[in-house]
C-alpha cells in the first residue's frame, strides 16, 4: 500500500470521527455518546503507523551491533557519515514527522542507522589514528554535539506541552546546527584514519 493511499484512508477515518463528535441538532443520551468515544478510540489505535522518512522505512534492515575489528569499524564509520549526510541533505523532509526521525538517524532511537553504537566503533579505532590526542579530542567533541542534537530533537517532541520556551521548529533548528558540527568532527575523525568520505 503506497503512502498516498494510506494517507487517504487515515484522512477519511479521521473525518468520520470528527463528524461523529460534532454537536448534533438533537440531544443524545450518554450511552450513544460513550459508544462514539469508544469507536473513535478504537479507530485511532487500529490505524497503522507511518514509517520514518528516507533511510528509515519498514523495508530497511536493522544495523547489527558492532562486533569489533578495524576493517569493520572503518566501514561502519563511512556508512555512519553517509547516514548523517543523508540526514542533513533531507533535513526538512525528515523532520516533518518530528524529532524522533532525527533521533533515528543519530542512532539513539532504534537500530536502523549506522550511527547506532558509533561511540564503540570510534573507541575501537583510536589506536589507528595518526594523532591519538587529536583523535580523542575530536571524538569527545563529536559525542558532545551528538548528545546535544539528540537532546534538542527529543525536546522538540514535547516543547508544546511543557513550560520550556520555544517551538518544535526552534529545537529542530538547534539540533540541525549540532548535527552540522558533529559532521565536521566526523570528517576530522575520518581524516585521522585516512578514510575517503
Amino acid at each position: 500500500m503506497n503512502t498516498f493511499t494510506l494517507l487517504t484512508i487515515i484522512g477519511a477515518a479521521a473525518l468520520q470521527q470528527v463528524e461523529a463528535f460534532s454537536l448534533p441538532n438533537t440531544p443524545q443520551d450518554r450511552r450513544s455518546m460513550i459508544q462514539q468515544i469508544v469507536t473513535a478510540s478504537a479507530t485511532v489505535v487500529a490505524l497503522p503507523s507511518f514509517p520514518a522518512n528516507a533511510l528509515l522505512d519498514n523495508a530497511s534492515r536493522d544495523v547489527p551491533a558492532f562486533a569489533g575489528g578495524i576493517a569493520e569499524g572503518k566501514e561502519r564509520l563511512k556508512l555512519a557519515i553517509a547516514d548523517i549526510d543523508d540526514l542533513l541533505n533531507n533535513y526538512d523532509a525528515i523532520t516533518k514527522s518530528g524529532g524522533d526521525n532525527v533521533r533515528l538517524y543519530l542512532g539513539t532511537q532504534g537500530v536502523k542507522s549506522h550511527m547506532y553504537g558509533i561511540m564503540k566503533v570510534l573507541k575501537s579505532l583510536k589506536e589507528e589514528a595518526d594523532d591519538i590526542v587529536e583523535y580523542t579530542e575530536a571524538m569527545d567533541s563529536f559525542e558532545a554535539y551528538k548528545n546535544q542534537a539528540e537532546g534538542a530533537a527529543y525536546q522538540s517532541m514535547f516543547v508544546e506541552h511543557s513550560s520550556a520556551k520555544g517551538t518544535p521548529e526552534s529545537f529542530l533548528k538547534t539540533a540541525k546546527g549540532d548535527i552540522v558540527n558533529l559532521r565536521k568532527y566526523m570528517g576530522d575523525l575520518a581524516a585521522q584514519l585516512h578514510l575517503d568520505v
